[in-house]
C-alpha cells in the first residue's frame, strides 16, 4: 500500500465499487469511470485546438489551482460559443453528447472526472 500521484496515474471506479490505480486514457476503451489530474502550462496541453465529447456521460472538469476558460461549442448555427470561467477551487459539469474545449488563462491544475468510453475529437475550425 502507498500514495498514488494523482499526476502520473488515473483512479478508475468500477460499477462494482472497486477503486484502482491505472494509467490514464483519454479516449475510448478506458472503462468505467476515470478521475485523472493534470498540470498544464500552455493552451497545448489542454488541445485548446480541439472539440471534445463524450457520449456516454456528463463530465466535471474542475479547476484545482489557476485558472482557464472552458468552452462549450454552438448547438445551432445562430448562437455563439458559451464560455465558463473556472478558477481555483471550482469545477463545471459538461453535459453528455457537449462538445467543450479549455483554454488557459494561467498555468492550472485540472482535475477531469467521467466516463472516456466513446470520447470524440475535432478540430477547431476558425
Amino acid at each position: 500500500m502507498s500514495p498514488i500521484d494523482l499526476f502520473e496515474r488515473a483512479l478508475r471506479f468500477e460499477p462494482e465499487g472497486a477503486v484502482s490505480a491505472v494509467k490514464r486514457r483519454m479516449t475510448a476503451g478506458s472503462d468505467g469511470w476515470q478521475l485523472a489530474t493534470f498540470h498544464v502550462e500552455t493552451d497545448a496541453d489542454v488541445h485548446a485546438d480541439h472539440w471534445e465529447m463524450h457520449p456516454t456521460a456528463d463530465e466535471a472538469v474542475c479547476c484545482l489551482t489557476g485558472a482557464m476558460r472552458l468552452y462549450l461549442r454552438p448547438e445551432t448555427a445562430d448562437e455563439g460559443e458559451y464560455v465558463v470561467t473556472l478558477t481555483a477551487g471550482t469545477a463545471f459539469v459538461v453535459p453528455r453528447g457537449r462538445w467543450h474545449r479549455i483554454e488557459l488563462d494561467e498555468p492550472s491544475d485540472i482535475m477531469s472526472i467521467g466516463l472516456r468510453d466513446g470520447t470524440r475529437q475535432e478540430p477547431v475550425m476558425r
